[in-house]
């Protein structure tokens, strides 16, 4: 069974790191009175950065700037995932559903940490179903790792059984970067859409 690492994990590292007053000084240091249902590491989380991995939509390698312009929330999973994954790409799906006209402005990055199991195809596929602004990205392992290490997710296989099957423990966050590919909220699979849906919002409209 998978145990999911918290957002609270998250946080307690940058935490632990000394960076509490940094981040305090951010928060009180904001032009716009704005409220966030979502946790604003803005001081402390890296720029968007995808280590030149693949798009599931065009086969080709995917950078940050392909995004500039839009909201991007980035979520780290894979498709054989049985619980988390789908929970969470639901309440990002409902989510920019819930934006209306607005939704165009926003993308979803799901990062597979499954290489072996998730093809470009597979990839599409998944996350498509979910929603049109969803895309699905492929890495070598060495990108992943990069990925991985520079949010501070943790990832690791299971034991493969007689038939070949294994889970992937990790970590459950998603991490919300504005319309310049700047970090700034990070939220979990237990974030509800309508909290989604509200920080999404005010980061397309400021």
């Amino acid at each position: 069974m998978r145990h999911p690492v918290r957002t609270g994990s998250f946080l307690r590292l940058l935490l632990s790191a000394g960076l509490a007053a940094l981040l305090a000084l951010s928060l009180a240091g904001c032009g716009k009175k704005q409220h966030w249902d979502m946790s604003n590491v803005s001081a402390v989380l890296a720029r968007l950065h995808l280590f030149d991995m693949v798009s599931a939509d065009t086969g080709k390698p995917v950078r940050a700037a392909d995004f500039r312009g839009k909201v991007v929330v980035l979520y780290f999973g894979y498709t054989h995932c049985p619980d988390v994954c789908p929970l969470t790409m639901s309440h990002l799906a409902t989510a920019v559903g819930d934006l209306g006209a607005l939704g165009k402005d926003v993308r979803i990055l799901f990062v597979s940490v499954d290489p072996a199991r998730d093809t470009l195809p597979i990839l599409k596929a998944y996350t498509q179903a979910f929603s049109p602004q969803a895309v699905g990205i492929r890495g070598t392992m060495s990108q992943i790792v990069a990925a991985t290490k520079l949010y501070h997710v943790a990832f690791s296989y299971g034991e493969k059984d007689k038939y070949g099957n294994y889970v992937v423990n990790h970590s459950a966050s998603i991490y919300v970067f504005d319309k310049q590919g700047k970090g700034i909220l990070i939220g979990s699979d237990l974030t509800q859409p309508k909290l989604i849906a509200h920080d999404l919002r005010q980061l397309i409209q400021d």
